[in-house]
């Protein structure tokens, strides 16, 4: 499972919108895989990450690219995860 996990989640994404989503709703922006299911994604940051997600939204930006708005439940913060990954 996790080499699957690893080639769903491809990086976390890092931009002024992302932070603010991280500070004010617990959720983490995440660029995945054009084939990942919000399922794929949810199951991937739960095994990597050792958190509990609530909900996933998915969209694909004119770039091409699968951005995943994985909001954590409220025991976990974002935060917390987006130190560990070196995002703030």
């Amino acid at each position: 499972m996790s080499e699957r996990a690893h080639k769903t989640i491809l990086y976390p994404l890092v931009s002024e919108d992302s932070v603010g989503l991280i500070e004010r709703e617990n959720k983490i922006t995440f660029v995945v895989d054009l084939k990942a299911s919000k399922r794929d994604v949810k199951r991937a940051v739960e095994t990597l990450y050792e958190v509990k997600v609530e909900k996933v939204n998915i969209c694909i930006t004119p770039q091409g690219l699968k951005k995943a708005f994985v909001k954590l439940s409220p025991e976990f913060k974002a935060s917390e995860l987006a130190v560990k990954l070196g995002i703030l």
